[in-house]
């Protein structure tokens, strides 16, 4: 895995890059951790810099990116 980023939301508890493979790594407070795939750097910058992560991943990753579970 990637190195893992905490980060402040209510549903997201961590996220990574790899920039090699363009997958973006999300760790939920639940527990389970996801990839998503073809997700190009820019994206994981603006995930970053969101104000709500959760919003931004459902708006912009989820339903565009296919994803599996880690």
């Amino acid at each position: 895995m990637v190195n893992m980023i905490p980060v402040a939301s209510s549903n997201i508890k961590s996220v990574g890059y790899n920039p090699q493979t363009s997958e973006l790594f999300v760790t939920f407070h639940y527990g389970k951790t996801y990839i998503y795939s073809n997700v190009p750097s820019s994206k994981f910058e603006s995930l970053l810099n969101s104000g709500s992560k959760g919003s931004y991943l459902e708006s912009f990753i989820k339903g565009v990116h296919p994803y599996r579970p880690y």
